[in-house]
């Protein structure tokens, strides 16, 4: 498993370190630990017989094939994922998110891995106004993060059709839950309310997002591990589409302050209106995501509290 440190990542291990994920017997982890890599996200799992941490990088040929010879499948959470960094400066995501990805596939298909997994997200489908996008969707990336995203899904498919071998590409929508990076929306402003701090919203607040909790994003990933159909796309969605004005009124609430800490400022540039997949697919397999935004948001909300990251009301 590639970027096993960082936020989704480190919550899959978890699951598959603690039984919830049963076909899945010991883990090894490569991680490079950037910004958004942190060793502590796997403390919980630190002493487990079943669990291996290397620190590299997924560039790096010589180490990624001594431990790809080691086993049998391979999930490629490794990615640079913010699309503001991406938007200052686009080489290490193409290097990480395209180059990383050729790395792990050469290797993949040099020692017959059974099962190579993609992590990938909806930003590749671009801006949907209405309707849902399914996996037949034109990709149509609208950042450097999305664009590196859809040149590596595209170079995956191809070990499928040239090579044969058995991939899976996997779409979420967007992620919340414990142990995010304090720079994506929900714990950025987690940790600003905590603090008494404003809340800086783009344009006018109403780009929507579909949000998925990072548990319901691991049992997806699991499912299409362990019953993907070989060379088929996942979309994983969370039932949960809010502009992000809606949403920042329930943190806002949760944290008993008005709409007087919400600071607008200027539209991020390409910024996607909507987002929105259609999840259909997957369910066939088993999946069906959490039913309680509210809950796993408050969820989110005392992981940090407990990790004495933030004061809450």
């Amino acid at each position: 498993m590639t970027g096993g440190a960082g936020f989704i990542g480190s919550n899959f291990v978890e699951m598959a370190l603690t039984d919830q994920f049963p076909e899945i017997l010991t883990v090894l982890v490569l991680d490079k630990l950037t910004y958004a890599g942190k060793l502590t996200n796997l403390s919980s799992v630190a002493n487990s017989p079943n669990y291996e941490f290397i620190h590299g990088d997924i560039c790096d040929v010589e180490l990624v094939n001594d431990l790809v010879s080691k086993v049998d499948a391979i999930i490629n959470f490794a990615a640079e994922s913010h699309v503001d960094r991406s938007i200052e400066n686009s080489t290490e995501f193409i290097r990480t998110n395209v180059l990383g990805t050729q790395v792990l596939l050469e290797s993949a298909k040099k020692y017959k891995i059974k099962k190579f997994i993609q992590v990938s997200t909806d930003e590749v489908y671009g801006s949907i106004l209405t309707g849902s996008w399914d996996e037949s969707s034109p990709l149509l990336p609208n950042s450097p993060y999305s664009a590196s995203k859809a040149a590596a899904d595209l170079l995956v498919r191809t070990y499928f059709i040239t090579h044969g071998l058995n991939i899976n590409i996997t779409r979420c929508s967007n992620n919340f839950g414990p142990k995010q990076d304090s720079e994506k929306l929900i714990p950025n402003f987690i940790l600003k309310l905590s603090q008494g701090q404003k809340v800086s919203v783009y344009g006018d607040g109403l780009n929507i997002r579909d949000w998925l909790y990072v548990n319901d994003h691991c049992l997806g990933i699991y499912l299409t591990l362990t019953k993907g159909v070989p060379g088929e796309i996942y979309n994983i969605g969370g039932g949960t589409e809010l502009n992000n004005l809606e949403l920042t009124r329930i943190l806002l609430n949760l944290f008993d302050k008005s709409e007087d800490f919400i600071e607008y400022i200027s539209d991020r540039l390409g910024h996607d209106r909507r987002y929105s997949v259609n999840y259909s697919k997957i369910q066939k397999l088993g999946y069906f995501p959490s039913e309680n935004f509210q809950r796993n948001l408050e969820l989110t909300v005392s992981w940090y509290t407990d990790n004495s990251i933030v004061q809450t009301k």
